[in-house]
């Protein structure tokens, strides 16, 4: 393949979205429209991707992560989305290959791109378009045909009574030789009712020139639908999300509500995991085989294994390892690693913290800045004090050692291993192994002193 390059339009400010942020930076299951659109170029191979930025563009920037490999142009005004590729066309050689589309088509999969590009090089097109039928196209550019080949793409606005009867759309995806976009893109005008100047009339141009255009059917008109408002931002929703959650349950997982379902894009979950309703998968996060997520999960950027149960748990940046339970109502923070078959109970929250094999906190417990080893067990209502005013301090709990209840860990401090803390104990110097750490203040009980006290009230 020739030297694959793409340019994304995201300079208009989306004024039916009613909101402060450029349109292309809403979020589809956790990722902004345009990083969906970039992820699908580069899986398709686009070796530069060029962002047409104009409203907000610094945002738009910090959006994409100020990205190395990302060339951002700027439109001072936007007059249209030829005048945009204008403004990027100092990227563009003649021998590569362009791809145009815009930044708020999310749905657009890297299947469909690749096929556009292999189909307008084997065509030897000087232009390919991605048409589709939709069943409702209004609002939608029409591509007029004669004797079977593309004569021009006419916006609605412009469109005659005749033309407008047409279902076949344009869905704003177009592909180029860098040659004939150059040519084409210097030869636009803005002689319409708008006033701008439209990519579309690169088709009669390079009609006139006696260039190849042609179009390649997308199939789905859902997949190449953009963005305009919230409603719209919902159905696209919506769609990701059914399309993702499909593809789960081919490859194995079972699926029990998809409406409540909500997996992101990168998410990778092995076969045989069971998923209940409302659980929420973002980012990064990969779930392994023969779990069972339980309602009312969110795991973020997080490692799971495999034979693993959930339920109504909250996991961020960490890791879990084999055959553990986590829940209900646990809370486990970033770059915290809990081992195999490791129970972390009811309202136990662990942070930066390591818990070794074996090990169980089964509830209401604070486990910060951590490092607890094989098969400890953790009484209710332990902390570990891991905050003194001015720094974060570890505690270091050895392996077989046993935490009674309500014990306050004030760090830094060490328990050796197979040694006993008990319950009440605030543990303020490390523990020998084999030892019980003992701190309570003595007990004593007044004779009679509620009689007492009811006397005075009265």
């Amino acid at each position: 393949m020739q030297n694959f390059i793409a340019i994304i339009l995201a300079a208009g400010e989306g004024t039916r979205m009613k909101s402060k942020k450029p349109k292309v930076l809403h979020k589809i299951l956790g990722k902004a429209m345009i990083e969906h659109v970039v992820q699908s170029l580069k899986e398709a191979g686009a070796n530069k991707i060029v962002v047409v930025t104009g409203f907000k563009e610094q945002e738009v920037r910090q959006g994409l992560g100020n990205s190395s490999d990302i060339i951002f142009a700027h439109q001072q005004k936007q007059l249209g989305t030829g005048h945009a590729v204008q403004c990027a066309m100092d990227n563009v050689a003649p021998t590569d290959t362009v791809v145009v589309l815009c930044g708020d088509t999310p749905l657009v999969t890297a299947d469909s791109l690749k096929n556009l590009v292999e189909h307008h090089t084997s065509q030897g097109n000087g232009q390919t378009v991605i048409s589709a039928t939709a069943k409702n196209p209004a609002g939608y550019g029409r591509i007029v045909q004669q004797n079977g080949n593309i004569s021009k793409i006419v916006e609605q606005k412009d469109a005659t009574e005749e033309e407008l009867k047409i279902t076949e759309v344009n869905t704003g995806i177009y592909c180029y030789t860098g040659k004939s976009l150059i040519s084409a893109i210097s030869k636009i005008e803005n002689n319409n009712k708008a006033g701008e100047y439209y990519l579309t009339d690169t088709v009669e141009i390079l009609l006139r020139d006696n260039e190849k255009v042609g179009s390649v059917s997308g199939g789905d008109y859902n997949e190449f639908a953009g963005v305009n408002d919230r409603i719209q931002l919902h159905d696209a929703s919506n769609f990701m999300r059914e399309r993702i959650n499909r593809n789960h349950m081919i490859n194995g997982v079972t699926i029990i509500d998809s409406a409540t379902t909500y997996i992101g894009r990168d998410v990778r979950i092995g076969a045989d995991t069971v998923i209940y309703p409302n659980n929420i998968l973002e980012g990064s996060t990969s779930i392994g085989e023969d779990c069972t997520l339980l309602q009312n999960n969110r795991i973020k950027d997080s490692i799971i294994g495999d034979k693993n149960k959930i339920e109504s748990s909250v996991l961020l940046e960490s890791t879990v390892g084999n055959s553990s339970s986590i829940g209900p109502f646990a809370y486990v923070r970033p770059n915290s690693q809990i081992g195999d078959e490791v129970k972390v109970g009811d309202f136990v929250e662990i942070k930066n913290t390591v818990m070794g094999d074996g090990s169980k906190a089964s509830h209401l417990t604070y486990l910060g800045d951590a490092d607890i080893g094989k098969d400890v067990n953790i009484g209710c209502g332990v902390i570990t004090v891991n905050y003194d005013g001015q720094k974060k301090n570890r505690t270091k709990i050895e392996d077989r050692v046993f935490v009674g209840c309500n014990s306050n860990l004030i760090a830094p401090v060490v328990i050796e291993e197979n040694s006993y803390v008990a319950a009440g104990t605030t543990v303020t110097k490390k523990v020998d192994t084999y030892s019980l750490a003992i701190s309570r203040v003595n007990q004593e009980n007044k004779k009679d002193w509620v009689k007492k006290r009811n006397s005075v009230e009265n």
